[in-house]
């Protein structure tokens, strides 16, 4: 529901502190506080200043000076801290020009659903993220110039089946086996619980939750809305789950591959376009009902899904879980049903309301402002050039004669490819200055500087065992 700048500033009897919050680049939060009585219409107006030379990917030291204003709109009271808090998220301007920051993530989804209006073709995108993300007792890591190591636990997993837990019950969950358990075997009931009944005091539905099938790996659904709206409420969901789990004496973590042989986190997102009450993606004559509109945005996230995942599935880590041949969803195909297709049509509904397409590469680790817009992007690109995904596979993609098997190409197998691939394909991006090339630089740029260049020069445990005693 809109809210008026006044309606937000009266707010301010009701609560002490006001939290101001801004995304970065990479899609973490950044925030300040300020006492309820500074709260005005004129922060509404003039904004708030701040160093963006400190923020990741954004200013120079000598042009670091940025403002802050707040979108009324976004305001909710924190339901996790215990000191009444109000929170604004709130859009980056340049405070001589006083126009929107081309970096701001958030200002790149409004831009993204200015362009889907004016193409015509549909007046809402909608999106349903699925953010899986582990929870952990303990979580140890570190690294200098002659060690690097990481530890994590769960007391539910397989391998504390016979530790001394002061006391071990039993009832650890096995290998691959964590889908759909009931307590006692799911350890995180009352936790999922609680996190639901806190995003929902910060007005972020959730749709179900359950155990995931890795060890200590959970899921929570929430209600599919407008692009950014969708985006705002993903990051609210983040900043909740860890909260909360913190609050149980846990850890959360949105790293899509955190334990070896088991499961990752993904993060599939669900999309259609709208146009007035119709859903455009539903043909009752089409190919399990979808329209040819539909058709070619898949067409287009196919095409250009290298470079979608450069903002999608953004991290070193997020290439552990995209490999082929453990059911990940790397093949470049579309299918009902079908898991292991990168786009899958679900199939649980035959209402013409419920008819979209499910992008199945995308992990959490993703600035989801920059994520759904480069997904849009490349579904507008599809339609507005008729991109044909071919024909369908609804067969098991892993299990395809190899000569069947070598006409599907698969998403690359790491960060460093897909920026290569963002980087020899923008021109979708830039359509309608959505995107803009100093923010694609200052992306590139630093991933590859600061992940992809951070990871490659260090040494790997494993590789002690593989070649210290050759």
């Amino acid at each position: 529901m809109a809210k008026s700048v006044a309606e937000v500033v009266k707010l301010r009897e009701e609560v002490d502190m006001v939290d101001l919050r801004f995304t970065d680049l990479f899609g973490q939060w950044h925030h300040f506080s300020t006492p309820s009585r500074e709260l005005s219409e004129d922060m509404f107006e003039e904004g708030l200043g701040f160093d963006g030379s400190s923020i990741r990917g954004f200013q120079s030291i000598n042009e670091s000076d940025m403002i802050l204003i707040p979108d009324p709109n976004s305001a909710f009271i924190d339901p996790v801290m215990e000191t009444a808090t109000l929170v604004l998220i709130c859009e980056i301007y340049d405070p001589i020009t006083r126009q929107p920051y081309t970096k701001d993530p958030r200002y790149v989804a409004k831009k993204a659903e200015e362009y889907l209006k004016s193409t015509g073709i549909a007046d809402v995108a909608y999106f349903g993220p699925e953010a899986e993300f582990f929870l952990f007792d303990n979580v140890v890591y570190g690294g200098t110039a002659n060690a690097q190591y990481y530890s994590v636990d769960s007391s539910e997993a397989w391998w504390n089946s016979g530790e001394d837990l002061d006391p071990n019950l039993g009832g650890q969950i096995p290998a691959k086996r964590g889908y759909f358990p009931t307590p006692p075997a799911d350890t995180f009931q009352e936790v999922r619980t609680q996190m639901v009944k806190t995003l929902e005091e910060a007005g972020v539905f959730a749709e179900v939750h359950h155990h995931e099938v890795g060890v200590a790996q959970n899921e929570i659904d929430i209600r599919f809305d407008a692009l950014g709206l969708t985006a705002d409420r993903l990051m609210i969901y983040k900043y909740i789950i860890k909260n909360v789990a913190r609050h149980y004496g846990l850890s959360a973590t949105f790293m899509p591959k955190p334990l070896f042989e088991d499961n990752g986190s993904g993060m599939h997102v669900h999309q259609s376009l709208w146009k007035g009450d119709t859903n455009t993606f539903y043909d009752e004559n089409g190919y399990v009902q979808l329209s040819d509109t539909a058709r070619y945005y898949i067409g287009g996230l196919i095409k250009h899904a290298s470079a979608i995942l450069a903002f999608a599935a953004p991290s070193t880590n997020s290439y552990k879980r995209l490999v082929p041949g453990y059911e990940a969803p790397v093949k470049l195909a579309y299918s009902q049903r079908n898991r292991s297709a990168c786009v899958r049509i679900p199939m649980y509904s035959k209402s013409p309301k419920a008819k979209r397409v499910e992008f199945r590469p995308p992990d959490p680790t993703a600035n989801p402002y920059l994520a759904f817009s480069a997904m849009l992007m490349a579904g507008l690109d599809g339609i507005q050039n008729q991109i044909d995904p071919g024909e369908p596979f609804d067969k098991d993609l892993y299990d395809l004669p190899p000569e069947e098997a070598a006409q599907i190409k698969s998403t690359p197998g790491s960060l460093g490819e897909v920026l290569d691939a963002l980087e020899a394909d923008t021109d979708f991006l830039l359509q309608g200055d959505v995107f803009t090339p100093d923010l694609l630089e200052s992306y590139i740029s630093y991933k590859r500087e600061n992940e992809v260049d951070a990871i490659n020069l260090r040494p790997h445990p494993h590789e002690f065992a593989l070649y210290y005693d050759i």
